[in-house]
């Protein structure tokens, strides 16, 4: 079931890439006048009923209307109650929009320049990136790398728990900090919920310093819903790690089963370990006030291969459409193929618009998913609801059935790719601090190709017909979902 590849052609990087490249065919599309801004607005008629049932305006005249008008205290102190949860979760509609000015695909030198000029992060060459598939490969990596540490361990993370996994990090950490290595930690205080105050205990009596992100407190409630998703591990400031898993038991193993989750991360070395380091002191200073400094954090970077990588951090605070705009430039210069690999796959109508033009430009688009093992029945239900549009705009689907899938990479004409840890859907787009790490490499992007048939081996394609033929549960299930699609 192996996706054909696109026809052979250049696999060299555009020449002069780095340079100032305007082409003049461009310049007819500039104009003195200010394009209109884009405002927010309802794409659908689920966008529409989000924004009238989930109004907080809405829910507080009914307060009062029950509790005023017909006494009802306790019913309108409920209904007060909505008000205030959906004015901290209100819904989010706008989707970005986004155009190219004129045509260029991945393989031309505008696309690198573009892809840097609109994140604001560069291709920054001399590093060495390992794949390390499950977590078989990736978890004996990371532990050798905190037993190597000599300056500084420092590591955000997203989920930590109190299973084996979580407590062979706990001990390996604790024992770096015991040898006076500087070993700091910031844990999302929801996506680490299941930490122990035993695990906590060690890591802070052992001299490791331990912080919560964005813990659930009375007067921070209006940033309740904005999450850090990263699990960046970073060693001395030159190595990192970074991928979907974070410290749970359903990750070990060698997805052979429901219990073994499918997962990737990388092993980063070189000067591309930087952002990384960069996003967790920006996230370390704001929780706590301590800027790092010095070279135990930010060594003077040195070239530890030849790989040229874009780390790029995407944070609700300042970087908005970051992830977005990663997602969104790599469909619109697609020329053969588009692969992703993605367990919440949740696009907007504006993304299933760019993909469905994507395929009438010749482009194959295969997507594969989480099948019957999904860990979030929210998510799953929210995808299968938009099967029907997504097939129609001609992108074949295939659902991952060994296990759980939870990588998320994305591959274009085999030129280009991504991987990191944020979802196709809003919450990660929106809502997360999320790590995305772009390679424009033949040699790794043919290893995750590689990757991606391999696990295409084991999924079940999506079928129009049978997909219209799901029960009246489930698709009422998928409504009552569609309430909730940007909490996704």
């Amino acid at each position: 079931m192996s996706a054909p590849r696109p026809a052979v052609r250049s696999r060299k990087r555009p020449p002069h890439w780095r340079q100032a490249n305007f082409p003049k065919r461009g310049i007819r599309d500039l104009s003195l006048m200010p394009s209109r801004p884009i405002r927010q607005r309802a794409r659908d008629v689920w966008d529409r009923v989000r924004v009238v049932v989930r109004s907080p305006a809405l829910w507080a005249v009914i307060a009062v209307w029950l509790a005023a008008w017909h006494r009802l205290w306790l019913q309108g102190l409920l209904a007060a109650a909505v008000s205030v949860i959906f004015l901290i979760f209100r819904p989010q509609i706008r989707e970005l929009e986004m155009r190219l000015e004129y045509d260029f695909g991945t393989d031309s030198a505008e696309f690198l320049s573009t892809m840097s000029g609109l994140t604001g992060v560069p291709l920054v060459g001399g590093n060495r990136i390992r794949i390390l598939n499950n977590g078989r490969e990736f978890y004996p990596e990371m532990l050798k790398a905190v037993a190597a540490a000599q300056y500084s361990v420092t590591m955000e993370m997203y989920i930590f728990t109190a299973e084996s996994v979580g407590w062979q990090f706990v001990e390996a950490l604790a024992e770096r900090a015991r040898a006076k290595i500087p070993v700091k930690l910031l844990v999302d205080a929801v996506g680490g919920a299941a930490m122990s105050a035993s695990q906590i205990q060690v890591l802070t009596e052992a001299g490791c310093q331990f912080r919560w992100f964005h813990p659930i407190r009375w007067y921070n409630l209006h940033r309740v819903n904005n999450r850090n998703h990263r699990k960046s591990l970073i060693i001395d400031g030159r190595v990192a790690f970074t991928g979907g898993a974070g410290f749970q038991d359903h990750w070990l193993g060698a997805a052979r089963d429901p219990a073994e989750w499918r997962d990737i991360q990388i092993r980063i070395d070189g000067p591309a370990v930087v952002p990384l380091q960069t996003g967790f002191a920006t996230n370390w200073l704001e929780t706590t006030g301590e800027a790092l400094t010095g070279p135990r954090y930010f060594p003077v970077p040195e070239p530890a291969g030849d790989v040229e990588v874009q780390t790029v951090m995407s944070s609700p605070k300042g970087d908005l459409y970051t992830a977005s705009i990663l997602y969104s430039l790599g469909i619109l210069c697609a020329r053969q193929s588009i692969l992703i690999a993605n367990p919440y796959f949740v696009p907007g109508p504006r993304t299933i618009e760019l993909l469905e033009d994507a395929v009438e430009r010749g482009v194959r688009v295969m997507v594969m998913l989480a099948g019957e093992s999904s860990d979030t029945w929210l998510a799953k239900a929210n995808s299968m609801r938009l099967y029907g549009k997504i097939l129609e705009a001609g992108v074949e689907l295939y659902e991952y059935m060994p296990t759980m899938l939870h990588q998320k990479t994305m591959l274009v004409d085999d030129l280009w790719a991504t991987i990191g840890t944020a979802n196709f859907d809003h919450r990660s787009f929106r809502l997360n601090e999320e790590t995305i790490v772009c390679l424009y490499d033949p040699e790794i992007v043919d290893q995750l190709r590689e990757t991606f048939d391999a696990d295409l081996q084991h999924c079940r394609k999506v079928d129009l017909a049978q997909w219209k033929k799901r029960g009246l549960g489930r698709r009422a299930g998928e409504w009552i979902a569609a309430l909730l699609q940007d909490q996704v």
